[in-house]
Order: C-alpha cells, then structure tokens, then sequence
C-alpha cells in the first residue's frame, strides 16, 4: 500500500505555478484598491527615497518574483548584505560591500550583453523573448550611492558609473534589466541622463519636492505628484511612473522577514538543478559568459 507523503505546502512552503520573469510582476495596489503590474523583461526600475520609506520592500516583491520564475538568474549588489540576503543561495552572484568583486560582475554581464546582441545581430533580430528559452538575468543593485560615492576609490566609482549606466541603457533588449535603489535621490547619485534610461520609476517618501523630482523627472512636484505629501508613518506608499506616463499612487506589497525566508528557501529548492538549456544556435547563458 502506498504512503501518502505530505505536500510542500503542507510544511509551510508556498507553493505556485512556475513563473516568468515576461509575466506581469505583482507590486502592491493602487489608492483604489486594484493591484499594480509592471512588466520587467524590457524595463528597467529605479526606486528612490528617505530611508525606511519602503523601496527595500518593492525590491524583494520583484526579487520573491525572479527568484521563483524559471527563466531567472540573479545577480544581487547589496552594501549592507542585510536587505537582499536573504536570497543569496537564489542567486548566480551575491555582492556585499566589496567593489573589485562589483565592478567584476558588472564587466561580466557587460560581455553577456555583448555576446547576446551578437547573436540577435546575426540571427536579424532586435531582442530576445521568451521562445528563445535563454534566462532573464535580473540585476539588483540596494543603494547606487554606497559604490557610485562611498566605497572604493574616484576611480572605481566612476567605472561603477559607466558599466551600471551601460547596463541600464543596452541591456533590456538583451534580456537583462536592472532595478536599482538608492536613497539619496540627488543629482550626483542620480543624474538626468541616467535617471531618463530607467523605464519605471517610484518614488517613496522624499524630505524635499526636488528629490521627488530627481526620481520622478523634472516638474512633476509642482503638477502635484510630490514625494513629500507621503506620511512619515505610510511605509512603502510611491509614487510610481511609467515611460510616457503621469505618477500614479501606490501602496507596495510587503513580505515579513519569515514569508522571504519561506520563499526564498523554497526558491533555492526548485533550482538546486541551476540550469537552464538552451536552444542549439543559442548563445550560451550567464554562466558561459554570453
């Protein structure tokens, strides 16, 4: 007679369909109610404010969401190693406060994307998609400031600079967005040129309307979409903006430190394999540099 073995969600392990980093990534609501979606695979995301305003929040939604999605690396830039480590054992590469082991990742994922846009060149095509069964190689980066201004010397920080603003400009259609926080939204951390390439943008609680702005693009703390009316007390309450569009109000999912653990433990299981084939005449994926 057969033993009837109890199911993973029966343990306490969420449990789902498998996921897709080209599927709408669930973010929080709306001041209605209705749920916000935003779609990752050809975006990139900045989220910028006044510390414990919520970004750290809307950055392990998005990661809770690649991390479980089958077509999804990782690769994780963490200063304070405390706010994205607990996904750690998900990821193809986990960077703390060290910014050799930075820049080297960031030069390896420039020579991904470079070898990926030679493969679309020859096969006349603009970008990838999902039938082309190569992962998504989703970068997040918890505070810019900490290695564009803090560590490592003038000279680092610039190349930090140039390879993060180079990832972030050419890698979407490659299949390699990145998402990036900071919060000190300014103009030395954040410059226009830099901010503009970000296709959505969230602005949580800000201490002046030009920090929103700096987030948000010029002007719209004066059309009365300002970071500065969000409460103190309202934690993880943005102002969200995609390309083309006017600032929208949200409130972003929060997961407890026990429902990350849930998940990303069980995120770690499903991908104990840490492959993902591809396609004859495909470029090879992350771990092969391509």
């Amino acid at each position: 007679m057969a033993t009837a073995t109890a199911s993973p969600s029966a343990a306490g392990v969420p449990v789902g369909p498998g996921l897709s980093m080209f599927d709408p990534i669930f973010i929080g609501i709306d001041e209605f109610g209705q749920p916000v979606y935003i779609t990752l695979a050809y975006r990139n995301l900045l989220a910028g404010g006044e510390p414990g305003g919520g970004k750290s929040g809307l950055l392990n939604a998005i990661a809770a969401h690649a991390a479980l999605s089958v077509d999804s690396r990782l690769v994780l830039l963490d200063g304070k190693l405390v706010e994205l480590g607990q996904w750690e054992d998900s990821a193809d590469a986990f960077i703390g406060p060290d910014m050799p082991a930075a820049l080297d990742v960031l030069r390896r994922l420039q020579l991904v994307m470079n070898n990926r846009y030679a493969w679309l060149r020859a096969h006349n095509r603009r970008k990838l998609t999902a039938a082309d069964r190569l992962s998504v190689i989703t970068v997040l980066v918890d505070e810019i400031a900490f290695y564009s201004a803090t560590v490592g010397s003038k000279q680092e920080q610039e190349e930090f600079v140039a390879l993060l603003r180079d990832l972030v400009a050419r890698g979407r259609a490659a299949g390699i967005p990145v998402v990036a926080a900071t919060q000190r939204p300014s103009f030395d951390i954040i410059p226009t040129s830099l901010r503009d390439l970000f296709g959505y943008r969230a602005a949580f609680r800000c201490t002046t309307p030009n920090s929103s702005n700096i987030v948000l693009g010029h002007g719209w703390a004066e059309q009365g979409y300002s970071a500065t009316d969000i409460a103190p007390t309202n934690q993880g309450a943005a102002y969200l903006i995609a390309e083309g569009g006017v600032p929208r109000r949200i409130k972003v999912a929060y997961l407890t430190d026990a429902q990350i653990a849930g998940i990303a433990d069980y995120a770690a299981w499903i991908r104990r394999p840490a492959t993902i084939s591809a396609p004859a005449g495909s470029p090879a994926d992350w771990g092969m540099a391509a």
